[in-house]
């Protein structure tokens, strides 16, 4: 049957990094354990069922497109820029060092120096992924530690992506071809091209193209055209700029990240990276031969000695010298030793050459696995150590404390508007004439509103007129993350009927378990579900009317208004009693 392949491996593939993801997470440890030893489990080296390999590795370069993409989203130079003093040299050195440290290690085990020097640099640059779920778990990633930690990836993320453009000109080459000047020099003139390009054409025509897309108020248009824009722009990048496809879809990603979609970009489309991350990760456990590791341990535990010990303690010693806290350094400098998604597309690209050994490929495997299953516990040891040697020797700490500098609070400098201390905020979920007209009160009685709305227009109106506002649909979580309601004193569903005001209502409840949330509703029937669902008070159209009719009524037939509102609150409680 053609195509029985591809079904076959998409399908085996997913069901076991599904099964062995979901008891990684029940257990405590990162999905992304389970995904690698999928691969293992479907792949050639364990008994069973054998996926295709070239299937798997021609969806994992989708996975790796979407990969960039999400990190290109997602960057944010305010966030280097605010901690630039530590991030810049503390990523450099700590990798540095890591990478040195890898390539001595692989020239101890006779490997040439192409394949060393792609080696170590693998060792040498953190998991996104990892990081942000380890800060994420702990509630740190708005944290001090958790913006310099956010910082400083976004540093390693900066030198992969050099680094992925730079080996295929330093190691692609035969003995015939060019200077090393020249084809270095030729490789940044193609890539400058690639960005003038991007930042002149791409930061127009894809604007306008989404401008289009979002005007049809389609889920399903604005997804494939995010798609379409990440894929495109990465092959574009290598058939036109002979460039990598990786930083084709990071300057795709950094485009729209830069748009007034971003919010809705992230919400809408990095759910399909996310699945397709799952791919490539199970295609990268699939090279792991636990045989070849038994031959040579002394590889994985020099490697893992990198990862777990020299890196972090570089680290550690870069932050104490440059005089931040024990409670920020420590924590910083554990969250970065472990090895993920990075460290893999390094890995493949020096497989690609063919200077990367299957014993190197092997080791990082390993190594991944092993850092990744550690890092959250050693996380959480190095917050609370701090506490732990402060109740033991208090004096030691204070010697070691140095200082009590701390980085800004990128959270707030980004968004000044949703930052905890800005006073009472209320996010308000459409921006029809009900939510018009509560924002203007708001406004009026000096609540800061933020909007959150599908219309791109009325984002724009509003912005216009300084008002904060977020173009996305606030039944996407990360939408949500993204108007602050963690932050907020009020969440306001201004729109009757909305799909899913349910899940929208939990999901807040589960960012702020504080927050007052008012609802709007239809018919009187859904108020149970959404009082259930966690909302403080709803109002329904039905019953209003019903009030508003007894009110007229009673007022034609002469009541008084004692007799009115007698009535009314009887109604009231007949109608919206739980």
């Amino acid at each position: 049957m053609p195509g029985y392949g591809l079904i076959l491996t998409l399908t085996g593939g997913l069901s076991v990094a599904l099964l062995l993801g979901y008891l990684t997470r029940r257990i405590g440890l990162s999905p992304i354990v389970g995904y690698l030893i999928a691969g293992l489990v479907v792949g050639p080296y364990t008994p069973g069922f054998v996926a295709d390999a070239g299937i798997a590795e021609q969806l994992a370069e989708v996975g790796v497109i979407l990969l960039m993409f999400g990190v290109g989203l997602q960057f944010h130079v305010d966030e280097l820029l605010a901690v630039r003093r530590v991030a810049l040299p503390g990523a450099l050195a700590a990798s540095g060092v890591a990478a040195v440290l890898g390539m001595l290690l692989a020239r101890a085990f006779g490997w040439e120096w192409a394949g060393a020097v792609v080696f170590g640099l693998a060792l040498g640059v953190a998991s996104t992924v990892v990081l942000v779920r380890v800060l994420s778990d702990n509630n740190h990633l708005h944290t001090p530690f958790g913006h310099v930690a956010v910082g400083w990836l976004v540093v390693e993320d900066m030198f992969t992506v050099v680094a992925l453009v730079v080996l295929p000109a330093l190691f692609g080459r035969t003995t015939s071809d060019s200077p090393l000047w020249l084809v270095l020099g030729w490789t940044a003139l193609k890539v400058a091209a690639l960005v003038a390009f991007a930042a002149l054409v791409g930061a127009r025509v894809i604007p306008m193209l989404l401008d289009h897309i979002a005007r049809t108020r389609s889920r399903e248009l604005f997804t494939l055209a995010v798609l379409v824009i990440a894929l495109s722009i990465a092959v574009g990048s290598a058939a036109a700029f002979s460039v990598s496809m990786a930083l084709g879809a990071f300057l795709a990603g950094m485009i729209v990240g830069q748009s007034e979609y971003s919010q809705r970009a992230a919400s809408d489309a990095l759910p399909m990276r996310d699945a397709f991350a799952v791919l490539f990760f199970v295609s990268v456990g699939m090279v792991l031969e636990p045989g070849a590791l038994l031959e040579t341990p002394a590889l994985l535990v020099g490697a893992l000695a990198i990862v777990l010990v020299a890196k972090p303690l570089m680290a550690l010693a870069l932050m104490w010298t440059m005089r931040y806290p024990l409670g920020v350094a420590l924590p910083v400098a554990v969250a970065l030793s472990q090895i993920g998604e990075f460290s893999f597309m390094l890995s493949d690209v020096g497989r690609e050459l063919g200077i990367l050994s299957p014993a190197a490929a092997n080791a990082l495997v390993a190594t991944s696995i092993v850092s990744i299953v550690l890092n959250p516990l050693m996380y959480r040891a190095a917050v609370s150590a701090p506490n732990w040697l402060s109740a033991r020797n208090p004096n030691l700490l204070k010697r070691l404390q140095r200082s009590t500098q701390v980085p800004p609070d990128l959270h707030a400098q980004r968004h000044p508007a949703r930052s905890a201390s800005s006073g009472h905020r209320a996010v308000i979920v459409g921006y029809g004439p009900t939510g018009r007209t509560v924002t203007r009160l708001l406004r009026e009685n000096g609540i800061q509103p933020t909007i959150v709305d599908m219309n791109i227009e009325a984002v724009r109106e509003l912005r216009s007129q300084e008002v904060d506002a977020i173009y996305g649909d606030a039944t996407r979580p990360d939408t949500l993350e993204g108007a602050g309601v963690a932050t907020a004193g009020s969440l306001i569903l201004t729109s009757a009927g909305m799909a899913h005001s349910e899940e929208v209502i939990r999901t807040a409840r589960k960012l702020n378990p504080g927050i007052r949330i008012l609802a709007r509703a239809v018919y009187l029937r859904d108020l149970e579900g959404l009082h259930g669902a966690g909302a403080d008070t709803v109002y329904a159209g039905e019953g209003e009317v019903a009030l508003a009719f007894i009110e007229d009524i009673l007022d034609r037939l002469g009541a008084t208004p004692e007799q009115i509102d007698r009535e009314r609150e009887r109604a009231h409680r007949e109608l919206f009693s739980k």
